[in-house]
């Protein structure tokens, strides 16, 4: 397992420059925008406004602060989200905007090459115990969280090894990415 702390992030601008991301994971590690296999990062959503368009990616868009945004995807219409809203799969090629429902949000992002890469991200509330099963696992702790020995504090992530036993205690998104 590799701890992956929210602190030692560093922030860069959206694709479209109208926000703020932070980078957890990328695969090839160091990728820029447009030639990552699949990345991992949380954003701040300060403003409405345009999201990034990013041609042949799909991308799961979970809330994890915030009073909650409004998403309108093309093709898709308009969904209401918030921090405790399922996460939601769009094509990030769909020109995608968003509308804040009582201030900033933040969110976090999985972004998979189509039909290289499929990914899944799924809420985890109070203790489980489960095997990691996908070939890329991660959890972010939302709030302060366990995983086996270890201690999460919110936004931290741990990049899991496969086949590795796990027994977490808390508030996480699981997110796990596979080859299509």
């Amino acid at each position: 397992m590799r701890l992956l702390p929210a602190a030692d992030r560093t922030p860069s601008p959206w694709k479209n420059g109208g926000g703020t991301t932070w980078e957890i994971a990328a695969e090839p590690p160091g990728t820029g925008l447009d030639a990552f296999d699949w990345r991992l990062s949380i954003a701040q959503v300060a403003a409405p406004g345009p999201f990034s368009v990013f041609p042949g990616v799909d991308r799961v868009l979970t809330v994890i602060a915030g009073a909650g945004l409004r998403l309108t995807v093309e093709g898709q219409g308009e969904v209401v989200l918030d921090d405790a809203s399922p996460p939601l799969p769009f094509p990030g090629d769909a020109p995608a905007s968003a509308m804040l429902d009582g201030g900033p949000v933040r969110d976090l992002n999985l972004m998979v090459r189509r039909g290289r890469w499929r990914g899944v991200v799924r809420r985890m509330d109070g203790v489980e115990t489960m095997v990691a099963a996908s070939a890329v696992t991660v959890l972010v702790a939302l709030a302060p969280a366990r995983v086996n020995s270890l201690s999460l504090e919110a936004e931290d992530a741990l990049i899991v090894d496969r086949d590795a036993t796990l027994t977490m205690d808390g508030r996480l998104l699981l997110i796990g990415v596979d080859p299509a």
